[in-house]
């Protein structure tokens, strides 16, 4: 019997992070019982954004939606600071629900056109999730767990040789794996045999 963990480090307001998840609930639903760590990397933090030359790319390699609200604000600054520490909170609370919560915020960022830039802009996802964060969530600066997460994610990064995000690391017994998720944009199903093969 393996243990298996997986690790995502993704920026919630990156159009590749938002196209990777797919893949992730994928692997989900192939091994329910498999530890998913969703490691928020903080990387928009309102000074630049992703670009629509970017956005476009991923339209080609992946099966993604955007709004048009988010394609015409995609060339504005983004900041997912309340969204690491959102996530962060999560991950330490109530993590059997980080990844349906994090579908729910993608979906409202990428294709609501949601900047999930204040509190207000959560509370349609807080209400659906009945979550209870509490004020540190809502600042402006990254709160200790998303420090705490920030530490974690170098030490990963370390291991794996790679600044790059989003990046998926799987973890089966002591042994760690890079996941080449970017093969997978346009068909997720498909990681659920490259996982199968690492297995054997």
């Amino acid at each position: 019997m393996n243990n298996l963990e997986l690790f995502f480090l993704y920026d919630s307001h990156c159009p590749w992070s938002y196209a990777s998840t797919p893949i992730l609930n994928a692997l989900h639903e192939e091994y329910p019982d498999m530890a998913i760590h969703l490691w928020h990397c903080a990387h928009y933090d309102g000074r630049d954004s992703a670009g629509l030359d970017q956005v476009n790319a991923v339209k080609v390699q992946s099966n993604v939606k955007f709004s048009k609200d988010y394609v015409q604000s995609a060339n504005s600054p983004k900041n997912g600071i309340m969204m690491a520490n959102l996530m962060a909170w999560i991950e330490e609370k109530q993590p059997a629900k980080s990844l349906d919560v994090l579908n729910a915020l993608q979906k409202e960022h990428f294709t609501n056109g949601n900047a999930l830039m204040s509190k207000s802009d959560f509370e349609p996802v807080i209400a659906q999730f009945k979550l209870s964060p509490p004020g540190k969530v809502f600042k402006s600066e990254l709160s200790k767990d998303a420090q705490y997460a920030l530490v974690d994610i170098e030490e990963l990064q370390e291991l794996i040789q790679t600044t790059s995000f989003p990046a998926m690391v799987l973890i089966v017994n002591d042994n760690a794996v890079l996941l080449q998720h970017s093969l997978y944009l346009e068909r997720p199903q498909k990681i659920v045999e490259a996982v199968a093969l690492e297995l054997k």
